[in-house]
């Protein structure tokens, strides 16, 4: 892989809060939007204009359909509803969309959220590819968030560049 292949970020990557609180606008502040978001830029990603969708499942898919149709959308961020409360289903609306499930992304980010809480066990969230294009739910709060990301970053590059057609598969020390 060149030097210029392996610092090339295809598309934009987007955040979609899942929330009712959020969507009716009674809370103020969407703080795992706007972690997820700055960390994303941190890390150098360009992070396409927000979402804010209330938990249904047919509202999350369509908005996650819509969002794999772009052509400029490389991954998808979405925060909140991956828990086991009645109004938790982010992730059953994911695996709506996607057409295949990554799997061991969602494990990682369980088994390193283990290390900071147990509850971490009952997180529900799902990785999986759309029209290749990206889609990792995460957890509503901010520092599982933070958490969670962390394990996805260090591949986050490699696989966009495998879905956007512009990587090839290398070993990692």
């Amino acid at each position: 892989m060149t030097s210029s292949a392996s610092t090339h970020r295809p598309g934009a990557v987007t955040v979609i809060t899942i929330s009712d609180s959020a969507h009716l606008g009674t809370r103020r502040v969407d703080e795992s939007g706007d972690v997820l978001e700055a960390r994303l830029r941190e890390a150098g990603f360009e992070v396409a204009p927000r979402l804010v969708v209330p938990d249904e499942r047919l509202v999350i898919a369509a908005a996650l359909r819509r969002l794999c149709t772009n052509p400029n959308v490389a991954a998808v961020f979405t925060t909140g509803g991956t828990g086991i409360g009645p109004r938790d289903v982010t992730p059953e609306a994911t695996l709506d969309v996607v057409e295949q499930v990554l799997p061991g992304m969602a494990e990682a980010m369980r088994s390193a959220s283990l290390q900071h809480t147990p509850h971490a066990m009952l997180s529900r969230q799902v990785a999986g590819i759309r029209n290749h294009t990206l889609i990792v739910n995460l957890p509503g709060s901010p520092k599982a968030v933070k958490e969670c990301l962390e394990v996805v970053l260090p591949v986050l590059p490699h696989t966009l560049q495998l879905l956007s057609g512009r990587a090839v598969h290398q070993d990692v020390p």
